[in-house]
């Protein structure tokens, strides 16, 4: 099977788990990330069909989104098997998903999933960004904003998480494209506040 095909049938198994999530983490999500992921590595010198499979296929198994990751990633190993990928390069797709998450705080040791992560977080920020954060927190039951503050909302998670994507980047271009995304985010909040602010 060519790299066309296999693409075609990774991007119907991913769209068969994703095309309702309704959390931000949704079919778009990981067709955005598997677009940025062969850009970057196109930049980098890295395998651009490499990246973009492992873009695809990044959240597959994690655990807020499947009941039964263990399940899930199985089934995805099989398609790769049935798609002709070797075991080693599937264990290398696994090793590079399974390093790829914020909340895991770890570096990929591979240069593919150093850039699937840069992928990832850049969609994490900027327009995208902002409009998933609120999608998720909307899915999950949060505020937007609260004055508790030990209760989840929105707009904390940009300054628990989302400002500080941008020197994390792995890789020069996207450290370029994270920094723009970076600023626009600034921009956001400095209106948010703006807008929301209480007159005496």
């Amino acid at each position: 099977m060519n790299q066309k095909e296999a693409l075609q049938k990774i991007k119907q198994f991913v769209h068969s788990h994703f095309s309702s999530e309704p959390s931000g983490h949704d079919f778009t999500h990981m067709e955005r990330v598997a677009r940025w992921s062969s850009d970057l590595a196109a930049n980098e010198g890295a395998d651009p069909f490499l990246c973009e499979v492992i873009g695809w296929l990044h959240d597959i198994g994690d655990r807020k989104l499947f009941k039964d990751p263990v399940h899930a990633k199985e089934e995805q190993n099989r398609l790769l098997k049935e798609l002709g990928f070797k075991e080693r390069v599937i264990a290398d797709i696994n090793e590079a998903i399974d390093t790829v998450s914020f909340h895991k705080g770890q570096v990929p040791d591979s240069i593919t999933g150093k850039i699937v992560q840069d992928a990832d977080r850049l969609d994490a920020v900027g327009a995208i960004g902002i409009a998933r954060t609120f999608a998720f927190g909307g899915a999950k039951g949060q505020q937007i904003v609260s004055k508790n503050e030990m209760a989840p909302n929105s707009l904390q998670h940009f300054y628990d998480k989302l400002l500080k994507l941008a020197p994390l980047m792995n890789t020069e271009s996207g450290r370029q494209e994270a920094e723009r995304r970076h600023q626009f985010m600034l921009l956001f909040l400095e209106e948010f506040q703006r807008e929301t602010e209480v007159q005496p």
